[in-house]
């Protein structure tokens, strides 16, 4: 049998509504966009939201919207996908990263008010809501109000992610949500800006579109569309295309049921891997509802206590156990980066790997085991059966 990491849900819907695109001729950023952002809107509770071409680009959108520019400083966690410190790089900031909290593999509330407190030219934090667990946002705005810090909500794994009633991204000044085929809504590649705030979205929207007044939609609907818009601010293109919108319209449609599933097979690992040596599983805070964009565990005898020298240990161990799994045609990765030990990173700011201990850890021992939601008992039971097989 083969498993694979993940899967995107596609069924019949998605076969038919991406057909009409292709009929109407309209491909490029038009109704089906327009459609998906308000169903985004609706689901997220975040009345405005911007479609761009990825999460990335929707990063970069937020903090020009945002004023961050050439010489400041912005918060980000050292254990996260290196997309979030180069949208931070893209834009001329410094990224100054944060360790990480194993139990969530979040920022260390605790680490993040000292970075806070003891630099005074710190402009914004970039929380990342990793794996589908919000980051501690109450406890993050605290501080932002506090020290009138902007923040942008990294939700590339955060659909579907809830701290009681307030969605991923409804917290800090804007969120950017990813729609690659890992993620629980899929459009191939995708991304959107969502935001409470008006002004903001209005810049993001021209931004994304060469800094347009107007985009293609609104010219060919109003009146006088025969006329180039004006462009007053240097944009960019980071528009999604119609077809990607109708994927988004279709994935919206289903939302409910992907998350019932992704959520489901959690439950079935929580049940299935309690009593796994060596396997530490993902936590939910009271109040907190976890997503799953990914199943990630922690090979490590505790939480507590680690050294290079045990890192270097269980990561040899967890390395073994990944292969094994490989060769029975099931497929796990690395959580993710700790991206201060990335080349670019550390050759630019002469890090050391032990500078963000817990990231390397999560970066070493982190296992991320496949999750997607058409995953039969069969294709589940062969899984855990080859668990048992491979710890012997």
């Amino acid at each position: 049998m083969k498993i694979p990491i993940s899967k995107p849900y596609f069924d019949d819907e998605e076969e038919k509504i991406i057909i009409k695109p292709l009929q109407s001729g309209w491909v490029v950023q038009g109704p089906f966009v327009k459609e998906f952002e308000e169903k985004f809107s609706a689901h997220t509770k975040i009345p405005y939201t911007v479609a761009s071409s990825n999460c990335t680009t929707a990063l970069h959108l937020g903090l020009i919207a945002l004023g961050i520019k050439r010489g400041d400083k912005v918060i980000v966690p050292s254990f996260t996908y290196v997309a979030s410190a180069n949208a931070i790089e893209y834009v001329g900031a410094t990224p100054i990263f944060c360790d990480i909290d194993l139990r969530s593999f979040n920022l260390d509330i605790q680490k993040l008010e000292d970075i806070v407190v003891n630099n005074t030219d710190i402009k914004a934090i970039m929380p990342v809501h990793l794996f589908g667990l919000c980051a501690n946002m109450p406890k993050i705005m605290e501080l932002a109000k506090e020290y009138k810090l902007k923040v942008i909500e990294d939700c590339a794994c955060g659909f579907d992610s809830w701290i009681g009633t307030k969605h991923s991204g409804s917290f800090g000044d804007c969120g950017c949500f990813s729609f690659h085929p890992r993620k629980a809504i899929s459009t191939g590649e995708g991304g959107m800006l969502v935001t409470g705030i008006q002004t903001l979205a209005e810049k993001a929207r021209c931004l994304r579109d060469h800094g347009a007044s107007k985009s293609d939609l609104e010219r060919h609907l109003q009146e006088g569309g025969s006329l180039l818009p004006n462009f007053n601010i240097l944009g960019y293109n980071y528009r999604l295309t119609d077809m990607q919108g109708a994927l988004g319209v279709a994935q919206m449609n289903k939302a409910q049921k992907i998350m019932q599933a992704r959520r489901k097979i959690a439950q079935w690992y929580n049940e299935a891997l309690a009593d796994f040596p060596l396997l530490l599983l993902p936590q939910t805070p009271e109040n907190f509802k976890h997503s799953y964009q990914s199943y990630v565990v922690l090979f490590s005898p505790s939480y507590e206590g680690l050294t290079l020298e045990m890192i270097a240990k269980y990561n040899k161990k967890r390395n073994i156990f990944m292969q094994k799994l490989e060769s029975l045609g099931i497929s796990t990765r690395q959580g993710t980066h700790a991206v201060h030990t990335l080349k670019y990173y550390c050759d630019k700011y002469y890090f050391k790997e032990d500078d963000y201990l817990t990231s390397l850890a999560a970066d070493r021992l982190s296992i991320s085991l496949p999750l997607y939601p058409q995953m039969s008992e069969s294709e589940f039971d062969y899984l855990i059966n080859s668990f048992k097989k491979v710890f012997g």
